[in-house]
């Protein structure tokens, strides 16, 4: 998308995307959605991510509509390679999980929007828009998860994999035999789990945990 041409003249102003999603009726249903609109024109569409990257290379879109799980190459990686090729990367991650992690690790990766695939026409054009004009992007109900994420309080790698076990309904015994550690250091990080994600249960820390996504964030 540009705004002159070399000779000061009014440029094209129409967008180009490309899309990256290994449902085929979600992929053809975008397709067709981004060519019915004026302003908006598709490139190409990627079912993976190493598609998603090889596409971008060559043809250099405007804006990536990226989905997260996508075989090959997930969203997020996909996400860091195109960065990596092109800073100036404008991608937009559209998923269906509303998992603050995925969230928090899509931008963190390079991604300068979020979406949910059952947004609506008009949040997805404001969206392409924003993201198009090098802006950020994110609803208002995401926004406000991440302005309260605070780093000091993010899981470590080993509360995280504790996480995994207590949320598979294993008992401390189970986990500690599971991780190669003590009983008394299990109940000491399982503490730890409960005071960071702020529950009172292992339920309960299950629960928030699934909801954020991060069962499968490492």
């Amino acid at each position: 998308m540009h705004t002159t041409t070399a000779a000061g003249e009014p440029a094209d102003t129409t967008i180009s995307i490309l899309i990256a999603d290994d449902h085929p009726l979600i992929l053809a249903g975008l397709a067709s959605l981004i060519n019915s609109i004026e302003g908006y024109r598709l490139l190409g569409q990627a079912s993976t991510g190493q598609q998603a990257l090889e596409l971008y290379q060559r043809l250099r879109p405007d804006v990536v509509l990226m989905d997260l799980n996508m075989p090959e190459m997930n969203g997020v990686q996909a996400i860091e390679h195109i960065c990596a090729f092109d800073a100036d990367a404008r991608i937009v991650i559209l998923t269906t999980y509303q998992g603050e992690e995925n969230v928090h690790r899509g931008l963190r990766a390079g991604a300068r929007g979020y979406l949910l695939k059952a947004s609506g026409f008009n949040q997805l054009t404001e969206c392409i828009g924003s993201v198009a004009a090098g802006k950020q992007y994110l609803p208002a109900e995401l926004a406000a998860q991440l302005a309260e994420r605070i780093d000091a309080n993010r899981l470590s790698k080993r509360e995280l994999d504790i996480l995994q076990h207590l949320s598979a309904g294993k008992s401390n015994k189970m986990i500690a035999r599971s991780a190669g550690i003590e009983v008394g250091t299990v109940k000491f990080h399982v503490n730890n789990i409960l005071s960071k994600l702020n529950v009172s249960s292992r339920t309960e820390a299950a629960t928030v945990a699934s909801q954020r996504g991060l069962l499968g964030a490492f």
